[in-house]
Order: C-alpha cells, then sequence, then structure tokens
C-alpha cells in the first residue's frame, strides 16, 4: 500500500480486522460523480461532465468489483464511450500489474494513458500523497487526468443514468419503482455474500471465519428460495441487485469453493441459482466480461491463501 505517495507495504489482502479477527474492507477514497451536466452527485466534487472519449475504466477481470462495471458499460451500450484496460489477474507485491508483451497472461493489456507498469503509479498521478490500498475499478478522467472514482456501486449508477443520451435506454440497472427493493436486496446481500466470501477466506480466527461461512451459505439459500418464484431477485427484470449478484456467484465454484474454504456445497447444487446464473451469462455480451482463466490465476497467485502459487489443474468450464 502506498503511505503519503511513497510504497510501504507489499500486497496483503487482509486490509484490516475486527475485534474477533473478521475481514475488515477499507472504503473507497475517490467519489466522485460524472453527470449530464457536470453538477456535483451524491457525494464528491462536481465538475465531471459526460462526453464521449473522455473518461477511461481499469479493471482487472479477476475481480468480482472490477466485474460488475464491465456488466453495466455492456449492458448500457457504453463500450465506445468508455475505454478500458485490462490489468494482469495476478496479484504481484505491488498489487495490480499492467501485461506486457513478455509476461503478460493472455488477454492483459499495457497502459496505453502514461506507459505505467503498475495501477499504484495512476493512483500517484491522481494524488501524489496518497495513502491506502490500490484497488479496482478505477474509473480515469482522461482530460483532467485524475480518478474520478474507484468505488464499484458509484460506478455502475453513473453508468446507469450519468451518460444520458449516450446509453442504451431499453435497460434500467436502477428504476426508480424499485429502487427501495433493490436497496434492501443489496443490503441483504454485500456483507453476508459479496464481501462474505471475502471475510471467510481472510479470516484471522476460526470464529470469524465460521460465521463468515454461514452467513455466505444463508445467503445462498435465500438467493436459491427467492429465485423459485422468480427468474430475477427484484421485479423479475435485471437490475443492479442481479449485477452484483452475479459477479460473487460466477466466481463461486471457480474460487471462493476451494481457495476461500466456503466448500459446505457447490454452486451446481443449486438448482435455481444454476439457471439464473447462466440466464444472464448468455445475455449479449455478458460472456465478453467473464474470463474463468483470469479468475482462476488470479485468486491462485495470492500467496497468503496459496503459498505454493499451484494453479490445480481441472476444468474452467461454469457449469
Amino acid at each position: 500500500m502506498l503511505i503519503n505517495g511513497h510504497w510501504a507495504k507489499d500486497f496483503d489482502p487482509v486490509q484490516g480486522t475486527d475485534d474477533e479477527g473478521g475481514f475488515v474492507r477499507e472504503q473507497s477514497q475517490f467519489r466522485n460523480w460524472i453527470t449530464t451536466d457536470g453538477s456535483p452527485g451524491p457525494t464528491g466534487e462536481g465538475g465531471f461532465v459526460a462526453e464521449p472519449d473522455r473518461y477511461h475504466l481499469y479493471v482487472a477481470l479477476i475481480c468480482p468489483w472490477a466485474s460488475r462495471t464491465l456488466m453495466a458499460r455492456k449492458l448500457k451500450g457504453l463500450e465506445d464511450v468508455i475505454s478500458i484496460t485490462v490489468l494482469d489477474p495476478r496479484l504481484t507485491e505491488k498489487v495490480w500489474r499492467f501485461g506486457d508483451d513478455k509476461r503478460s497472461i493472455p488477454g492483459t493489456q499495457s497502459d496505453s494513458l502514461y506507459g505505467a507498469e503498475y495501477l499504484y503509479q495512476i493512483y500517484l498521478r491522481a494524488k501524489s500523497d496518497y495513502t491506502g490500498q490500490i484497488t479496482v475499478p478505477v474509473l480515469w478522467d482522461k482530460h483532467k487526468e485524475t480518478i474520478v472514482n474507484n468505488e464499484s456501486s458509484d460506478i455502475i449508477r453513473m453508468f446507469n443514468d450519468g451518460f444520458g443520451n449516450l446509453t442504451r435506454k431499453s435497460i434500467d440497472l436502477y428504476p426508480i419503482d424499485l429502487r427501495p427493493e433493490i436497496d434492501d436486496v443489496n443490503n441483504r446481500l454485500y456483507d453476508h455474500f459479496n464481501n462474505g466470501v471475502y471475510r471467510a477466506g481472510f479470516a484471522t480466527t476460526q470464529i470469524a471465519y465460521e460465521r463468515a461461512v454461514q452467513e455466505v451459505f444463508d445467503s445462498l439459500d435465500w438467493i436459491d428460495q427467492r429465485l423459485d418464484i422468480q427468474n430475477y431477485l427484484v421485479g423479475d427484470r435485471l437490475t443492479e441487485a442481479d449485477v452484483r449478484a452475479f459477479v460473487t456467484l460466477i466466481r463461486f465454484d471457480l474460487a471462493y469453493h476451494g481457495l476461500f474454504k466456503t466448500n459446505l456445497r457447490q454452486l451446481r447444487d443449486y438448482r435455481n441459482i444454476t439457471a439464473y446464473v447462466k440466464r444472464i451469462y448468455e445475455l449479449p455480451g455478458i460472456a465478453e466480461t467473464i474470463s474463468p482463466e483470469h479468475i482462476k490465476i488470479g485468486y491462485y497467485s495470492i500467496q497468503a491463501l496459496n503459498p505454493s502459487g499451484i494453479v490445480p489443474i481441472g476444468p474452467t468450464e461454469l457449469w
């Protein structure tokens, strides 16, 4: 991590712990919003007006938080408006590294904007005395040369309604009439499921691990039961709640079940969830945002969980 703009600590997935040894995630620090007229959003400062070819998204295909933004970008038809760079999925001592011709995993890219080697150098361009973790996604403003936002939940809402006529109108991921229910589902799943798998994998005590695992599988049971009477989590149409759930579900059997020891059951043991994940995956363009190879290679590169560095031999089929 960086402290006052200087590299001070090599990558450690355990960003913080609570009194029981449970994993605590660091809060995102860049929280500006892109809006149709450049006015301020719910947090941060204004001045980020929606324009084509102004914004750039840094992502890693291993990461569910980054995957959320890729899905929203695809669903809202913003591929020609917002450019992207895909980072190497392998976690290094300095966290996220750009691709190069010699050592790259297929599908990763070099930094086309500044020729940086590591993502932390992009953070320092935005804030030379930055202190904190280096995370993806990063939404970058090419005009102001700064980070707009590095919080995925903000970014997907910006992509949904912050770009006005530049977006596809046929899909609304956060419709006004469903917002209270979407927020309830998001709140129900975030800590116990989306972040719950990390709380299990990065727990530092037995009690924290057992609690997290139980909450993960309580959440899977809840999702499966909800899908017994409807095709999607809210309103029987695709919404932000599905995007947030899908990115964790698609990684479950590939990484979380084994490496994170959330192994009471596999995703394929849930009939409704399996059909649901396949249904979303088969939506136009969604498969392009998912790389089973990056997911598997990336997670098994985390030395704290896999000190041998060995990636298990086996299929990368999703079901």
